[in-house]
């Protein structure tokens, strides 16, 4: 279908029913986005590897000389700082993938589900995804949605404003709950479009010491799937029934992008 292409009766009435219910608030919308500063939590490599630049505002003119009418800045960022999407090509697995820009925006809108194990994380930051707990989630819940969004909630946004808390470092590493290595193989298995987490990254603090390192970005990324992380606000959408919209820069070449993540939640769901 093009832009001139006429649309059906019902397609129109469709969007305007959305449009009504939006505006009626019987559709709510829910940002799952943290909002990105210099102080949003980062990762943090260990030495050798190199880590990305925080995000940064570089003023250029702000009702002045240099700009008398308007205010620009340039923007100084890495492409994995805040809620960020995470591309095929991020990864190793995924080289000869999709990039940001070629990511068919399709797979960028679908039906969500929430996992909720942010009783387990509370009791063990170390907590991993088991291929059993996810098969336990479908037989209460159905199953994972096909070409949709597994949103794996920890109750880690509650750190959100904090990089210490965030990361949860100590000498033995970072200790943050995520996804075990035959989990995350399972996954990437599926039909799902992506999976997003509310930590630093889609793979548990410590998941370099699992084989193979960084699992879920290994077999997610080498199945053409997509990675969102610090996400907020999970505790606000049902088990099923929501809509996510991801909406990354399209970044030709990029491996990753800040993210406007949000979704579309039924009152009363």
């Amino acid at each position: 279908m093009t832009a001139d292409t006429p649309r059906s009766p019902a397609t129109l009435g469709a969007l305007d029913g959305l449009l009504t219910a939006l505006d009626s608030g019987s559709v709510e919308i829910v940002d799952l986005t943290n909002r990105l500063s210099s102080a949003t939590p980062t990762l943090r490599l260990p030495e050798p590897f190199q880590n990305l630049i925080d995000f940064s505002l570089e003023t250029v003119s702000a009702y002045d000389a240099p700009g008398p009418f308007w205010r620009h800045a340039n923007i100084h960022t890495g492409e994995h700082i805040g809620t960020h999407l995470d591309a095929p090509i991020h990864w190793v697995s995924g080289r000869d993938s999709h990039d940001v820009a070629d990511i068919p925006v399709r797979r960028l809108i679908g039906p969500a589900v929430v996992l909720d194990f942010s009783a387990e994380a509370a009791a063990d930051p170390d907590f991993l995804l088991e291929v059993g707990h996810v098969q336990a989630w479908e037989a209460e819940h159905g199953p994972l949605p096909a070409g949709g969004w597994v949103l794996y909630r920890t109750g880690w946004d509650r750190y959100a404003q904090d990089q210490e808390a965030f990361l949860n470092t100590d000498d033995t590493g970072s200790h943050t709950p995520g996804v075990s290595a035959a989990c995350a193989a399972w996954l990437a298995g599926t039909d799902i479009a992506g999976f997003g987490v509310e930590t630093v990254g889609i793979d548990a603090g410590n998941a370099a010491a699992l084989e193979p390192p960084f699992p879920v970005h290994y077999h997610l990324m080498g199945s053409d799937k997509y990675g969102i992380t610090s996400l907020q606000n999970l505790a606000q959408l049902p088990v099923r029934g929501a809509v996510v919209v991801v909406a990354p820069l399209p970044i030709v070449g990029g491996s990753g992008s800040p993210s406007r993540v949000l979704a579309l939640v039924p009152r009363g769901a």
